[in-house]
C-alpha cells in the first residue's frame, strides 16, 4: 500500500466480501484483520478481493511476518532502483529543457529519455490508477498518472507534428521534463516512506526472540531431556541453568535463584526465587539452577499475552488518511473535469481559433494541476522536522506520531528509567559514633571486600560507589555468605556481618539512637536499608536506592505549564512510588501496575477523549507504548521498548520531552502553511490556466510558464519547510 487512501480502498473490498461482518486496515504496519462468517466466505475469498483491487493479502498462518518481511525488502529494492534510474534520465532531460531547447533534435532527445521515466519506472503509478479507476476511486497516483501520462502524450504530439501548430502560427512546447522530474520526485517520496515502514515488525519479533526454542525437561525417572517448547505441557517439570531465560510461566519445585523480572515489572532489582514463588517466561535465571513446574504454556504465558497485546493495539489504530489524500480523491476527477469542460467552453465559445486555444488551455490546466506541492506539502517539513530532531537527540521513526504530538494533552511516564535513574545505587552511609569500632576508612575497605564477595544484585551497587571513592578492599580472614540474607566475615580477629536490617536485628544486633532514627527516616522515604556490623554491634547503615534523574522535576514542571497533565505509572510498591512522586510533583500516580494494566490506563485516558502519550524505557512498556497515540521510549532503555515506540529519546534527560512537542507544533504549523501555499496557488492557478482572464485583457497562460509556475511552488513549498531548522525549540 502506498497511502492511506489504499488502505481504504483494501477496507473497502474487504467488506464487500459476502459474509464479512467487519475488518479494519492498518496502513502503518501493512495488516489487516477480519471477522467473517467461515460458512459463508473463505480466506482465499478475502485474498482475491483484495487483489482485484491491486494488492495482495498474505494468509500463510505458519510464517507471516517472513513473507512479509521477504516482501517489503523486494518493494525497497525495486523502488531504490524506480529512483535511481528515473532521477537519472530526468536530470539531462531538465538541463535541456531549461538551457538547451534550441539544440537540434532537442525534443527527441528529451522523448527517448522521458518515455522510459513515465511509462517504464513510472508503470506501477499507471497501473495503480487504472485498478482504482474500475472501482471509481481514486489516489495520489491517479493524480501522477493523469499529470505525467497528458504531458509526455501533448508533448510526443508536437515532438513528431510540430507543424500542425506552425500552420496556426504557434511554436509547440514540450513538457517532458515536468513528466520526467515529477516521477523521480514521487518515487524518493515513496522509497523513504518505505524505509521507515519496514520496521514495524522487529519489536515482534525481538518480543518472540525473548522465548527460548528448546527446553529441558525432567522425565518421570529423573532423566534430563532436551525438547521444543512446543511440546512442553502443563505440569511438565523444567530445569533451568544459570543465564538461561525462563521458557514458560511456572512455580519453583526445588533450588533457588535471582530472577531478573525487569521486563514483567519494570523493576531493575533481581528478584530471589525459592520454591513455591511464580516464574515467568521471557525473565532471565542470574545465578543458581532451579527446577520448575509449568503452569500456563504457550500462547497462556505473560510473554506471550504481552506479544498479543502489543499486535492489537498497533493494529487497532486506524489508518489516518492523510489530508493530501482526502483532496487526492476530489481534487484529481475535479481537475480532469475542469480540463474538459475548459476545452468544450472553448470550442463553443472561442472564435476562430477555438481548437487550438481549447487544447492548450486544457493541457495548461493539467500541467498547472501537477501534484508536486501536495505532494511535497508534508513530506518536506516531515523530513525537515526529523532532521531537527535527530540534531536534539530525537529519533523520531513516524510521520504520524510528529503531526499528533501537538495534540497530547496527557502523558503518562514510567517510574523505573524513566523518572529515575533505573538501577540501584548507594544514597548515602551512616556511621555509628562508636570508639570501640574502627575508623569509617577502614570500614569502607572491610565493607567493599565484603561485599566484592557478594552475588546479591544490591552489592554491586555499593561496591560500585566505594570504588569510585577511591576505597581499596582489604583481604579477609574468612568469609560466609547467606543466600538471600547477608555475609558474615572475620578480619584480625575482628566479626563483621553486612545484610538486611530483618537479618541482622534477627542475629540480635540491636539498632538504637541516631542510627535507627536514620534507618527509619530512609525506610520511610522507601530507600532499600543495610546495616553493617561489628562485633555484633550496628556501625553503619547504607541506603540504597532508584535516584531520580536530575532532569526529571523540570521537565515535568514544563509539561505541566504547558498545560499537560501527567501520570506516574509504575510495578513498585506504594511507598517507593509515592516517594518518587513527592519528588518530582506528580499528584496522579498508581503503584503496582502490571503491563497489561498500564495500557488499560491509557485506554480509558483515549476514552474520556484525552490525547495520551506514553514514556517508557522497559519490555513491560511494550503494550502500553503500543496502545497510546503518541509512544516515546528513552535510548538507555530495552530495545523493544524502542522498537514499539515511534519516537525515541536518544539521551537520557528527561527535558527532551518537552522539546518533543514544540517540534511537532513547528512541524505541524509549517505542514499547515505548505498545504495552505500549495492549495491556494491551484485555486488561482487553474482558473487562470484555463483562460478566466481572457475575455477582459486577452490574457493566456503559456503551458511553458505553467510549468514553470508549478516548479516555483515546490521550490516555495520546500524553502518554507527548510524554515524550520531556524525555529527554536
Amino acid at each position: 500500500m502506498s497511502c492511506a487512501a489504499c488502505a481504504v480502498s483494501v477496507e473497502s473490498m474487504l467488506k464487500s466480501v459476502p459474509g464479512v461482518q467487519d475488518a479494519g486496515v492498518n496502513f502503518a504496519n501493512q495488516s489487516a484483520w477480519v471477522i467473517y462468517n467461515p460458512n459463508a466466505t473463505t480466506p482465499t475469498d478475502l485474498q482475491g478481493a483484495v487483489r482485484s483491487v491491486g494488492y495482495d493479502l498474505v494468509i500463510d498462518t505458519e510464517r507471516p511476518q517472513e513473507i512479509k518481511e521477504a516482501a517489503q525488502q523486494r518493494q525497497y529494492k525495486t523502488l531504490k532502483a524506480r529512483t535511481i534510474w528515473s532521477s537519472l534520465l530526468a536530470l539531462p532531460v531538465v538541463i535541456i529543457g531549461m538551457f538547451f531547447m534550441d539544440m537540434p533534435y532537442a525534443n527527441w532527445i528529451m522523448m527517448i529519455l522521458a518515455t522510459p521515466v513515465v511509462f517504464y519506472f513510472g508503470r506501477s503509478f499507471f497501473s495503480s490508477a487504472a485498478k482504482q479507476a474500475r472501482f471509481r476511486k481514486a489516489n495520489m497516483d491517479t493524480l501522477v498518472a493523469l499529470s505525467t501520462g497528458i504531458a509526455w502524450l501533448f508533448s510526443a504530439f508536437n515532438t513528431i507534428y510540430p507543424e500542425f501548430w506552425h500552420q496556426r502560427g504557434l511554436h509547440p512546447h514540450v513538457y517532458f521534463e515536468a513528466a520526467a522530474v515529477i516521477i523521480a520526485f514521487i518515487s524518493l517520496g515513496k522509497l523513504l516512506e518505505e524505509k521507515a515502514k519496514s520496521n514495524t515488525s522487529s519489536a515482534i519479533k525481538k518480543l518472540m526472540g525473548l522465548q527460548p526454542q528448546t527446553v529441558i525437561r525432567i522425565s518421570d525417572n529423573g532423566q534430563q531431556q532436551e525438547t521444543s517448547i512446543a511440546q512442553v505441557n502443563v505440569q511438565d517439570i523444567l530445569l533451568v541453568k544459570p543465564g538461561a531465560q525462563i521458557p514458560v510461566d511456572g512455580v519453583l519445585t526445588a533450588g533457588e535463584s535471582y530472577v531478573d523480572e525487569s521486563m514483567v515489572s519494570g523493576e531493575p532489582v533481581p528478584v530471589h526465587k525459592t520454591a513455591g514463588h511464580k516464574v515467568f517466561a521471557g525473565t532471565i535465571n542470574q545465578q543458581g539452577s532451579f527446577r520448575f513446574r509449568a503452569e500456563q504454556v504457550g500462547g497462556d504465558t505473560v510473554l506471550a499475552r504481552i506479544i498479543k497485546l502489543v499486535q492489537e493495539a498497533q493494529g487497532s489504530k486506524a489508518p489516518v488518511q492523510q489530508l493530501v489524500d482526502k483532496v487526492a480523491g476530489i481534487f484529481v476527477p475535479t481537475v480532469l473535469g475542469i480540463a474538459i469542460l475548459t476545452f468544450l467552453i472553448w470550442i463553443i465559445a472561442g472564435g476562430q481559433n477555438a481548437f487550438t486555444h481549447g487544447l492548450l488551455t486544457a493541457v495548461t490546466v493539467l500541467v498547472i494541476a501537477c501534484p508536486c506541492a501536495l505532494g511535497l506539502a508534508t513530506p518536506t517539513a516531515i523530513m525537515v522536522g526529523v532532521g531537527k530532531g535527530a540534531s536534539h537527540h530525537m529519533l523520531i521513526r513516524d510521520a504520524e506520531s510528529l503531526e499528533l504530538a501537538h495534540r497530547v494533552n496527557a502523558i503518562v511516564l514510567d517510574k523505573t528509567g524513566t523518572i529515575t535513574a533505573g538501577k540501584p545505587g548507594l544514597t548515602a552511609i551512616h556511621f555509628n559514633a562508636d570508639d570501640n569500632t574502627p575508623d569509617t576508612a577502614q570500614l569502607k575497605s572491610i565493607l567493599l571486600a565484603m561485599e566484592l564477595q557478594s552475588e546479591h544484585p544490591l552489592a554491586k551497587a555499593v561496591t560500585t560507589a566505594l570504588e569510585t571513592e577511591g576505597v581499596h578492599p582489604v583481604t579477609l580472614d574468612s568469609i560466609t555468605s547467606i543466600t538471600g540474607k547477608g555475609i558474615e566475615a572475620r578480619y584480625k580477629g575482628r566479626s563483621y556481618q553486612v545484610g538486611s536490617t530483618a537479618w541482622v536485628t534477627g542475629n540480635g544486633i540491636s539498632l538504637q539512637g541516631a542510627l535507627a532514627n536514620k534507618i527509619g527516616e530512609w525506610q520511610a522515604q522507601a530507600y532499600t536499608v543495610i546495616v553493617f556490623a561489628v562485633d555484633g554491634r550496628a556501625a553503619a547503615a547504607l541506603a540504597i536506592a532508584d535516584q531520580v534523574k536530575a532532569s526529571s522535576a523540570s521537565a515535568i514542571t514544563e509539561l505541566q505549564r504547558q498545560g499537560i497533565t501527567v501520570y506516574m505509572l509504575t510495578g513498585d510498591q506504594e511507598a517507593t512510588a509515592a516517594a518518587v512522586a513527592r519528588q518530582v510533583n506528580i499528584t496522579a500516580y498508581k503503584a503496582g501496575v502490571m503491563p497489561e494494566e498500564k495500557a488499560g490506563f491509557i485506554k480509558d485516558l483515549q476514552q474520556q477523549g484525552k490525547v495520551v502519550a506514553m514514556v517508557g524505557d522497559g519490555i513491560n512498556d511494550s503494550q502500553a507504548l503500543a496502545q497510546a497515540d503518541v509512544s516515546i521510549a528513552m535510548g538507555r532503555g530495552s530495545d523493544i521498548a524502542m522498537d514499539v515506540a515511534k519516537i525515541t529519546l536518544i539521551t537520557s534527560d528527561l527535558n527532551t520531552l518537552p522539546q518533543v512537542l514544540r517540534l511537532s507544533r513547528n512541524t505541524v504549523r509549517t505542514i499547515r502553511q505548505n498545504l495552505f501555499w500549495a492549495f491556494i496557488y491551484n485555486v488561482i492557478g487553474i482558473p487562470v490556466a484555463a483562460g478566466i482572464l481572457y475575455p477582459f485583457n486577452g490574457f493566456l497562460l503559456d503551458p511553458m510558464i505553467a510549468g514553470a509556475a508549478m516548479a516555483l511552488s515546490s521550490v516555495s513549498v520546500v524553502s518554507n519547510s527548510l524554515r524550520l531548522k531556524l525555529a527554536a525549540l
